[in-house]
């Protein structure tokens, strides 16, 4: 038993002088995990050590640097991906491409007294004009004989959390930040930090039903010679339902609404997607004012082959409606999917597969993934929009996607990603508008 204690001790020990080294903090934590697979720690002894590690390391940054006593914990983390890309097509107008890219996103989050957090990243992306960097996409394409890259903002802000008891949670975000939306990349691309206010508000009621909220309003631009300045606001309903160990369920239920349209003309911002039907003066036709629901389901198997620990299957869906915009313009959109596994940690894969229809007016096509498009074989297609003969990401597309990852250790996971896209409506019609781009990544988290 004695031995069994030192043996406990020395482990801990060795684990405590890992995690204060930020330099093994992966390392330390793959440790502490398999400490606790093999019954030496209890999950509850591994978290104290991280805890107390945490509180090791902000101390001694606070001391090198004099940081302030009201700084509680320091937390730095981001990642660094390489991407190969292959587009082409059937349409012989279309010359086939390659490209290598990279993404490098850093940051710096400080935990504050009376729950307080301040925190920022950083991120690269091909500039678009005098915007500013792409507002989609942190990928940076090797060009230009070597020419150095941009580096961009990408988060700036400060969180309030005043509710964090065991039934109410609660946060209120001011800034540019993560959206505090849980919506597919159908509605919002997941690189999209939008700027302004949010909120996020959580009830358990029990340890199976949690009811959730989540709002927001964002500036979209600032304009000197108007009121009518364009804004994104929007609310969510969540119901997340823990009905077993194994089965959990959610559904969801959000309305955005995209105010003072009119002022979002191509000049105004960065035009980087396209399918919405323009006016003669660059307007958009229609308002949009989008009704999002959707719904999944998770069932956990007890193993699978090469997987550690309890393997997941996700089936789910979602569906989109703009009322603002007649049926014949294509006002709905709608994914269905599935997901086998979940890649990020230590020896875990996933392979997936989703079926994309994303109606040309379903929603505003600046804010949707600019991964998922097709081509246009016309030049000034669509009608106003400002993009001439070429592949367009946006919407009116729909296609198959396909994905499979797989993470051999905990900081490095390896994927690749098919599209198989056309467009819904061809410009010029009957037009081959076929796109198949497939993505390659290697992906190091720190």
């Amino acid at each position: 038993m004695k031995k069994q204690q030192w043996i406990v001790a020395i482990l801990a020990t060795a684990a405590g002088v890992m995690i204060s080294n930020t330099a093994n903090a992966q390392s330390s934590d793959a440790l502490l995990d398999k400490l606790v697979d093999k019954g030496v720690l209890t999950v509850k002894e591994a978290n104290d050590l991280r805890a107390e590690s945490d509180k090791n390391f902000t101390t001694a940054i606070s001391s090198k640097f004099g940081m302030p006593d009201w700084v509680t914990a320091l937390k730095l983390n981001g990642d660094v991906r390489g991407r190969y890309e292959n587009f082409s097509s059937d349409n012989r107008a279309f010359v086939e491409r390659t490209r290598f890219r990279y993404r490098l996103r850093f940051g710096l989050t400080a935990q504050l007294m009376d729950n307080f957090e301040a925190g920022f990243k950083l991120t690269t992306a091909d500039p678009t004009g005098s915007f500013g960097g792409n507002s989609l996409s942190g990928n940076s394409t090797m060009q230009d004989n070597g020419s150095k890259k941009f580096i961009y903002i990408d988060q700036v802000y400060a969180k309030w959390t005043p509710f964090k008891g065991p039934h109410l949670m609660g946060n209120f975000t001011f800034g540019k930040m993560e959206s505090p939306f849980v919506l597919s990349d159908m509605v919002i691309d997941p690189d999209y930090t939008p700027e302004g206010i949010a909120s996020q508000m959580a009830y358990r009621f029990n340890d199976v039903h949690t009811l959730r909220l989540n709002g927001g309003a964002f500036v979209l631009d600032e304009l000197s010679g108007t009121q009518k300045d364009p804004f994104l606001a929007g609310g969510q309903f969540r119901w997340d339902a823990n009905w077993s160990a194994k089965l959990q369920t959610t559904l969801g239920l959000a309305g955005l609404i995209l105010a003072n349209e009119g002022s979002l003309t191509n000049s105004q911002v960065p035009n980087i997607n396209r399918g919405n039907l323009h006016n003669l003066d660059g307007t958009l036709t229609y308002g949009y004012h989008a009704i999002v629901a959707d719904a999944s389901i998770i069932y956990l198997l007890d193993s699978a082959p090469f997987y550690t620990g309890a393997f997941p299957i996700k089936v789910g869906g979602d569906y989109m409606l703009n009322p603002e915009a007649p049926s014949s313009a294509d006002n709905y959109a709608y994914s269905v999917g599935v997901t086998f596994g979940k890649a990020g940690k230590r020896k875990t894969w996933e392979a997936s597969y989703t079926y994309k229809y994303l109606g040309a007016n379903s929603w505003w096509e600046e804010l949707v993934d600019d991964d998922f498009g097709a081509f246009y074989a016309g030049n000034n297609s669509p009608p106003n929009s400002g993009f001439n003969i070429g592949y367009g990401g946006g919407t009116n597309v729909k296609g198959h996607v396909m994905r499979f990852a797989y993470s051999p250790t905990d900081s490095f996971t390896i994927s690749a990603k098919w599209f198989l896209t056309e467009l819904i409506n061809q410009y010029p019609s009957g037009s081959k508008s076929d796109m198949s781009r497939l993505q390659v990544d290697a992906m190091w988290k720190f």
